[in-house]
């Protein structure tokens, strides 16, 4: 990924959701960078005047892909569970 093709998909509050949207991105085939100030790193959604928010960058080719998959919603009935 060079990072001077890419923008910013969302901003985040915590790691935590951060790699989420990360994972859901990759699962797509879309390669996601994350940018943060060390707070960031905290695993909780903590942020203070933008500290502890977290960037997540996508090449600019992948950028309308990545926002139509994080535009998507499911709920419970979406998901195919595997119950035995």
């Amino acid at each position: 990924m060079n990072k001077d093709d890419d923008v910013i998909i969302c901003r985040v509050a915590g790691m935590v959701n951060a790699q989420i949207i990360s994972g859901r991105l990759q699962a797509d085939g879309i390669s996601a960078r994350l940018q943060y100030d060390a707070i960031g790193t905290i695993l909780y959604s903590l942020t203070v005047d933008g500290l502890g928010e977290i960037r997540i960058f996508v090449s600019r080719a992948d950028a309308d892909q990545a926002r139509s998959i994080l535009a998507q919603h499911f709920d419970e009935n979406d998901l195919k569970w595997d119950e035995k």
